[in-house]
């Protein structure tokens, strides 16, 4: 097999491996690829514009690109196509305080807003996708909260009942 059938299988196949060794063999004095994470960059980059491959395999390309925040070379008349075969998935999380009493009502801001800062603080500590830290957390909140504002209350368990 030539090296350029070598590095179309690569393509094809998403081999990392195979890619850095062969990278290694035919452009020896070039900058190498530094880690696999790297390479697999690289081929990503390289298959959102090989018209060879399928528009499937292109487009999971360019997906996997922008979820993992690199610049994807899908030319731009391609891109709406790519969004509709790979959409991007969005977490959100709903916050939603409510009473039945007028003297509670004043204090729901405080709640909202504190259950808000603890999804914030989830966030920046990388717990995006830890839905239960965040909903533990956030009814940590709700709890210090109402004891900051009401006095003593029984503290959230996780238990709904």
């Amino acid at each position: 097999m030539d090296s350029h059938e070598a590095m179309k299988s690569c393509l094809e196949e998403m081999d990392v491996e195979g890619v850095r060794s062969l990278w290694h063999l035919i452009a020896p004095n070039m900058p190498q690829p530094k880690s696999d994470m790297e390479a697999m960059v690289t081929l990503h980059m390289a298959r959102t514009t090989a018209l060879f491959l399928s528009s499937r395999q292109r487009y999971y390309s360019h997906r996997w690109l922008l979820d993992h925040n690199c610049m994807s070379l899908l030319p731009d008349n391609e891109k709406p196509s790519a969004e509709r075969m790979y959409p991007q998935i969005v977490s959100s999380v709903g916050i939603s305080v409510n009473t039945g009493s007028a003297l509670m009502k004043p204090v729901v801001p405080h709640i909202q807003n504190a259950m808000e800062n603890a999804v914030h603080e989830a966030y920046a500590d990388g717990r995006r996708d830890d839905i239960p830290f965040i909903k533990h957390r956030m009814n940590e909140a709700r709890d210090t909260v109402l004891r900051k504002l009401l006095g003593r209350i029984k503290p959230w368990t996780g238990h709904s009942g």
